[in-house]
This record gives structure tokens, C-alpha cells and sequence, in this order.
């Protein structure tokens, strides 16, 4: 009798060889962009550099989006802004030795903001691997060692089939809490020389979930529970964890006032009943959470600025969650638990018991009257009107990346985002020229809001060449420049601190350290093809708007010498 089954034609071993074959032409950039692609990514910033050739000729051949910036750094800026608006690993190509290099200050602040940054460099070839000095072109001894202390992990290739395996561990480290930037090398050879191995499919790289352990969130929320005058810290690790609701879930069950990081920004609504705000340089506030019986802080390590430069003392019982292990009780004794901000907060809501407290609100509120006392008393109008500005002008749901420059230390404070996860700035690492690049990659993640960049005169050269990247991609983005003619805020601590700044003077030209020539920014915007206009603080909000609302880039140059509101860490 025969079968059905009996009847099935089988591929010969010849006919399964070459359906499995690989498509021709294909290298070793080749398997990465295919990696790429296959765990979800759709675009890549970068530089394309000689050792990288083989990255950038496979790009041809894929549907990724590539964004090629002027400068490595800023490359890895416009990564860090692209991960953080879409949570999502942010792939950066660079080339060996200074091109690599030249990304460390961007992927120092990712890493401080728990941005994910997939960074991708090339290698010297195989052969000059192992510390030895042959003299190639951008020869390190040992490169990686030069990230190790930086990113959160670090992944070598040395042969074309560890590629795919490699970037999916990369990626996967990326996107566990805390989010973060990671590093892979892989060398020139290995990138250019022709692969045989078939096309990469569906990648395996799922991000680990960091739960917290049930004992200590029971305690957590027993102590919630019974407390008389609980209080709340909330940090980045809430905004990257996408658990602004379950925050304010728990402060309203339990009554507890929240003040949120610069980092955490939003996390918590500007103008609810409970929301301290942000400012968390004033002695007020701290004299507040010191007073808290139990403190919950969520997603902070409680670093320099978030602890009022060390000044704050709590007195009450601390609960710390925290994703980064390297941030549990760092800086405060207190029942440390380590986890995912949203996946500890869920646990908390299961099991803490209601409280009523009537007199939460009105702490709060005199709490609040009592900082914009001090700092009305101040006569500091013009920084506050600017600010007030900027927030009419912009669009609620539009993004905002604020360079190291004055306003922006205002806006850590007193700034409303009004929506979780829309104000950024390089508070993490405290690094210049962060503003502009990181606009451009936030306007590559979503190009339906307009994007608002704030920089000082200084910062602004930083990042100047990225103009030309703006025209390119007709990125929607308007970068507003304070120009005080030098570093401000360097200028303030310098004379608050000796009574004057550095100059050096020969018999030719006086040199300061903190006053700067600079070029005229709306001349030099518009030799970009960018459309460049000067404002004043009266037509600011004006010029800002109809900026926002043009497509494309914009420059906006306010000339303004600004000052900052007095500090309470210092006496």
C-alpha cells in the first residue's frame, strides 16, 4: 500500500545547499547592519572613518537610516538624545583610534543618564591585536581599555561568525535596567573580507527584567504605610522606566509630597497638589525631606546636586530603588532595593495601605511660597521672564535640550516640562555642547514635534559644524543661543569664588580664561542656508514661536548676561 507521506518530494543535499546560500557580495559589515536590522533597529548615527569602510559599504545594501554627523562626539550626542526619546538602542559607527575616542564624552553622559547607545567601532586589523606596537594607522595597545570605565559593557570580535552574537549582547545590555551605553569593537579585516555565512535573522536579545525581591518591597510598603510624614525623591530612573503613572499613583494612596531630580524632570506633574517641583538646590526643600519620617527615593544615587551639594541630612528612615547596583546606599545608608523603577512601584501599589492626610497639600504649598520668596527677593525678573518664554512658546509635547549654560541651570530648578520624558540636558556628566546634536537626533526620532535647543555662546562652538547636519536632513529644530560674550557660568563661580577671573595679558593681547570672541551666530547660521534671526527678551516668546512653527532649522541668537539665583549649599 502507499502513503500519502510516501509521495513527499525532499530536497537533495544539493537543492538545500543553494537555497542556504548567501546572497553574493556580501562582507562582514554586511552581518552587522543584518544584526541591526533584525533586533529592530531602523536608524544609525555615525562617521564613517578607514577601518569602517566595510560598516558604511554594507549600509548600501540595508534598510537602515543613517545619519552622518560632522563630529564623533556630537554623533554620539544625537545617539544619547535618539535612545532617550524612543527607549530603544540608539547604534553609533565609529572608526578606530581619535574617531572612537572622540565619541568618550557623549557615551560618559549616556552612561551617567542611563541613555542606550549601542556604539559600534571599528578595529586595527586581527593580525596587530595583542598590545604590540606595528604601526597602523590609529593604533591603540588596548582601545577597549579606554571605554571599560565608561560604558556598562564591553564586546570584542575577532571573526565574522562572533558578530551577530556579539551585537545581540551588546544590545541586550543596552536595554536592561539601567539603561546605558555599551561598546563593540570589531577589526578592519574582519569587517571588509567576504562571508560565506548566511543572512542574520531574527536576533535573540531580550532585555532582562531586574525585579525587586518581594521581602523588600513588603518592608517598603509597611513602612509607606504607617508612615506620619512620608516624602518622595524621584529620579531619571523613573522617566527612562516610563513610570510617571505609577508614581503618582502611589504619592496620592499614600499622601506623599514628591520633588523630583534634574534628572527626573516630569516624572511627577509640575502643579499637582503634591509636587515640591524640582528645586532641589534650596534649603527649604531640604530642610522639608529631612523632616520626612520615611523618604522614598526612586531612580536618584542622591548624587552632589540631588543631595543640595551634601548638605542634606535625613533623619527618617530612607528607602532607596535603584536599577544602577553602583548607586544602592552610594551615598546614604538605607533599606537598598534593587530594580526597575516601574517594576518596584508596581510591587508597592499591590501591597501599601492607604493613608489620608490633610495636611500634605498645604506643607507643600507653604513649602513653595517660601522658595519663590527667596528667589523673588533676588530682583532676578529677567531669568525668570525668559523662562516663562520659552515655556509659552513651546508646544507641550515638544522636546527640549538644554546646553551647560546658565538658563539651563534655571530650568534644572524652575523649569515646568509639562510632560514626561521632553526635557534633556548634560546634567549627567556636566559636559559642554550637548544641546544642538542632541536636538538633531531627537528630531530623527520624531519628526512630528518640533525640537528646542538652548545653548550659551560657549557651548554653541562646540557644536557649530552640526548646522550643516541640521540643513541636510531638514531636521525640525530651533536652537535658541544665549550670547553673553564668554563662559557665563564659569564667569559667575570665578568671581563669586576670587573675586575676579583669569587673565594673562602679554604686550599684544589680553587673554581671559572665561571671555570669548565669537562670531557672529545668526551671519554664520545663515552661511549654512539656516535661517538665523537675533531676538530680545520682550520679542523672544514671538520669535521662539514662529521658529517652532517654521519647517526646518532655525537659529535664534539672544544677547543676555544672565545671573543665577544665590545658592543655600554654602553657608
Amino acid at each position: 500500500m502507499t502513503h500519502d507521506h510516501d509521495l513527499v518530494l525532499r530536497p537533495t543535499p544539493a537543492q538545500t545547499e543553494a537555497a542556504l546560500a548567501p546572497p553574493p557580495g556580501r562582507i562582514g559589515g554586511d552581518l552587522v547592519v543584518e544584526t541591526l536590522s533584525g533586533l529592530g533597529a531602523t536608524t544609525v548615527f555615525g562617521l564613517p572613518g578607514q577601518h569602517a569602510l566595510g560598516l558604511f559599504d554594507a549600509l548600501r545594501r540595508s534598510s537602515l537610516r543613517y545619519i552622518g554627523m560632522r563630529v564623533e562626539n556630537n554623533a554620539g550626542f544625537a545617539a544619547d538624545a535618539y535612545g532617550r526619546i524612543t527607549g530603544e538602542a540608539a547604534p553609533l559607527l565609529l572608526s578606530t583610534g581619535p574617531g572612537a575616542l572622540m565619541s568618550l564624552a557623549a557615551l560618559q553622559e549616556a552612561a551617567a543618564a542611563s541613555a542606550p547607545v549601542l556604539a559600534i567601532s571599528s578595529q586595527i586589523p586581527t593580525a596587530g591585536l595583542g598590545g604590540g606596537r606595528h604601526g597602523y594607522l590609529h593604533e591603540l595597545p588596548d582601545q577597549q581599555a579606554s571605554f571599560r570605565g565608561v560604558v556598562k559593557s564591553v564586546h570584542t570580535v575577532r571573526t565574522q561568525s562572533q558578530i551577530p552574537s556579539a551585537i545581540a549582547a551588546a544590545w541586550q545590555s543596552a536595554l536592561t535596567a539601567p539603561h546605558g551605553p555599551v561598546w563593540v569593537e570589531i577589526p578592519q579585516d574582519v569587517l571588509l573580507a567576504e562571508t560565506l555565512l548566511p543572512e542574520v535573522t531574527a536576533p535573540d536579545a531580550t532585555p532582562e527584567e531586574l525585579v525587586p525581591r518581594p521581602e523588600l518591597t513588603a518592608l517598603a510598603a509597611h513602612l509607606l504605610s504607617g508612615a506620619a510624614r512620608p516624602a518622595i525623591i524621584a529620579g531619571g530612573g523613573v522617566v527612562r522606566a516610563d513610570a510617571s503613572g505609577k508614581l503618582r499613583a502611589l504619592a496620592e494612596r499614600i499622601q506623599a509630597p514628591v520633588v523630583t531630580t534634574f534628572g527626573g524632570k516630569a516624572a511627577f506633574p509640575w502643579n499637582h497638589p503634591l509636587s515640591l517641583q524640582s528645586w532641589m538646590e534650596d534649603r527649604h526643600t531640604t530642610d522639608f525631606l529631612e523632616d520626612a519620617d520615611v523618604l522614598l527615593v526612586v531612580g536618584s544615587g542622591l548624587g552632589e546636586m540631588s543631595s543640595n551639594y551634601r548638605t542634606f541630612k535625613p533623619r527618617g528612615r530612607l528607602i532607596q530603588i535603584e536599577a544602577d547596583l553602583g548607586k544602592l546606599e552610594s551615598n546614604y545608608p538605607a533599606l537598598g532595593i534593587h530594580a526597575d523603577a516601574r517594576l518596584a512601584l508596581s510591587a508597592l501599589l499591590e501591597t501599601v495601605d492607604e493613608r489620608t492626610d490633610e495636611t500634605a497639600p498645604e506643607r507643600v504649598r507653604t513649602l513653595l511660597e517660601r522658595v519663590h520668596a527667596r528667589i523673588d527677593a533676588q530682583q532676578l525678573t529677567l531669568e525668570q521672564g525668559l523662562l516663562a518664554s520659552i515655556r509659552r512658546a513651546l508646544p507641550r509635547r515638544s522636546p527640549s535640550f538644554w546646553d551647560m549654560t546658565i538658563l539651563a541651570y534655571w530650568a534644572w530648578s524652575a523649569f515646568d516640562p509639562r510632560h514626561p520624558n521632553t526635557m534633556h540636558s548634560a546634567q549627567g556628566a556636566g559636559g559642554l555642547g550637548y544641546a544642538f546634536p542632541a536636538a538633531l537626533g531627537a528630531a530623527a526620532a520624531d519628526p512630528t514635534h518640533p525640537v528646542l535647543a538652548i545653548s550659551g555662546d560657549g557651548g554653541a562652538l562646540y557644536s557649530i559644524a552640526e548646522l550643516a547636519t541640521a540643513k541636510q536632513h531638514d531636521f525640525n529644530v530651533t536652537w535658541l543661543i544665549i550670547d553673553d560674550g564668554g563662559y557665563g557660568i564659569l564667569r559667575e563661580y570665578m568671581t563669586d569664588t576670587f573675586g575676579e577671573t583669569t587673565e594673562t595679558a602679554t604686550a599684544t593681547v589680553t587673554e581671559s580664561a572665561t571671555e570669548l570672541s565669537r562670531p557672529d551666530y545668526v551671519a554664520l547660521a545663515e552661511s549654512f542656508g539656516v535661517p538665523g534671526a537675533r531676538t530680545t527678551p520682550e520679542t523672544l516668546e514671538a520669535d521662539l514661536s514662529k521658529a517652532l512653527s517654521t519647517p526646518g532649522p532655525v537659529v535664534i541668537v539672544l544677547p543676555a548676561v544672565l545671573r543665577m539665583f544665590a545658592p543655600t549649599h554654602l553657608g
